[in-house]
């Protein structure tokens, strides 16, 4: 059920919020021993947090029209005295001592932040395999990745277990999820909603974003978390969209040719969709090429440094060692599974000494040229339409054991979060497994990511999967 649908119930008291936990509780009961989605939820905490909005809403005070709504937090974002351990046995049974700002915000307006969902470990992978905890499965075929790193949140929204939902993106952790589970989910602008308070993968990268089942109610989410924040060091203030009722959208010819053939497919159909309101325009992004080696190498490198703090003596689990290295050494192999250690291991080769020019130095070069392709298109066309993925979902356990075949599954979100863009995935026409179109703008130009959403969503709607 969409927000306004929830808040208008809420409004005429045809439903109280306690109501909507036990009805949402019910739900994740009888789906989620089969999806996956939720590691842990807090019962009560969410009535706890309901009973209060039913109070307020009895005085004819709510927070805002969508006070005591529940809202799934994927469980890297940190909710007060909540657990969240990143699905990795290293932070297991961690308590969160605050909140994050975006969790801050939204409970002012009323929401209730709801459960854990799953993930891969530390945000890295695109399959929710890498997750410690439980495995994820895809609504709309338990044989298949629900995506990742975001899989529990996107997988959570698809099976109708809550309306909306948050995740993280580094290189496409919300947008490809949302393109395998058949939902909308959003990586706004680097920078504008705040990362206090979200456990970090790589720091120039790493968005929070909301995914729903509608563009209407990712933009009420967004809108909500969006803004400056003193605690964020990279926050910056959001400048303000400027949609259009007539626009010049680019696609690439290179980009659909590297698509199985059930993708290219669907795309096209949402470029006719397009073309009925807007004007296509054949682009090129020359050093698109390099996008994903130069993403693996510079979130690995930032990787490296932000998870240096895990070491059993100032955070994470401790196993001991008979010295202070041994310690170290034990702690960190018990507590990381392999695609973390992999991705250490990666990110710290690549900073060494007489490797960091060779590699992160000149990935860094590489990343300026990625953008500045972004800003030159954006001179002659007023967003981007390109597939979210190459293939439809793949199965469970086909590409864990070659972590490359896995990494081509962001092949062609990394773009956006190496130039700070904002992009959204949403469904894409389809038939049998979910297939998703990805938008993407300038700057600070989300609004024209929902208006184009819009235009496609009118024409085709998702059909849920039949669990």
């Amino acid at each position: 059920m969409v927000l306004a649908d929830l808040s208008s119930q809420l409004d005429k008291k045809e439903i109280t919020s306690e109501d909507l936990i036990q009805q949402t509780l019910k739900s994740v009961d009888e789906k989620n021993s089969k999806v996956g989605a939720f590691i842990e939820v807090d019962k009560e905490y969410l009535f706890q947090m309901a009973k209060a909005s039913d109070e307020r809403r009895a005085k004819d005070r709510p927070l805002s029209q969508y006070d005591g709504i529940p809202i799934g937090m994927k469980d890297n974002i940190l909710v007060l005295n909540q657990k969240s351990e990143c699905s990795s046995k290293i932070l297991k049974d961690f308590i969160s001592p605050y909140d994050a700002t975006v969790t801050d915000k939204l409970k002012k307006y009323g929401f209730i932040p709801m459960g854990r969902l799953n993930m891969d470990e530390f945000a890295m992978g695109s399959s929710t395999e890498n997750s410690a905890l439980l495995k994820a499965k895809n609504p709309y075929d338990l044989e298949r990745a629900p995506g990742g790193s975001s899989g529990g949140s996107a997988a959570a929204v698809s099976a109708n277990m809550v309306s909306v939902s948050l995740g993280s993106d580094t290189g496409g952790s919300i947008r490809q999820p949302a393109a395998f589970c058949g939902v909308v989910g959003l990586k706004p602008t680097y920078g504008t909603v705040s990362r206090y308070g979200l456990v970090a993968f790589g720091s120039s990268f790493d968005q929070i974003g909301p995914l729903a089942n509608s563009v209407d109610d990712v933009e009420t989410i967004w809108s909500k978390t969006v803004g400056f924040d003193q605690k964020d060091s990279t926050s910056v203030q959001h400048e303000g969209s400027n949609s259009k009722d007539k626009m010049v959208i680019g696609y690439s010819k290179s980009f659909l040719d590297q698509c199985d053939d059930v993708v290219r497919e669907s795309i096209e159909a949402s470029m006719k969709i397009i073309e009925k309101k807007h004007i296509l325009k054949a682009i090129e992004l020359p050093n698109h090429k390099y996008a994903g080696q130069v993403y693996y190498i510079v979130t690995n490198s930032e990787a490296s440094a932000n998870l240096a703090r895990f070491d059993g003596i100032r955070y994470g689990r401790r196993e001991e060692g008979d010295s202070l290295i041994e310690t170290y050494e034990n702690s960190r192999s018990a507590g990381f599974g392999p695609e973390v250690k992999r991705r250490i291991l990666l990110g710290t080769f690549a900073l060494s000494s007489g490797y960091y020019d060779a590699f992160y130095g000149r990935a860094q070069k590489a990343r300026n040229l990625i953008k500045h392709d972004y800003e030159n298109a954006f001179n002659d066309v007023d967003a981007i339409l390109i597939p979210t993925t190459p293939t439809a979902p793949f199965k469970l356990g086909e590409r864990i054991e070659d972590p490359l075949a896995m990494y081509a599954a962001d092949l062609f979100t990394v773009g956006a979060s190496l130039a700070g863009i904002p992009a959204m995935s949403l469904p894409s026409p389809f038939e049998g497994l979910p297939i998703g179109v990805q938008l993407q703008a300038p700057y600070f130009e989300e609004e024209r990511l929902f208006q184009l959403g819009r235009d496609i969503e009118v024409e085709f709607k998702a059909p849920g999967p039949s669990l």
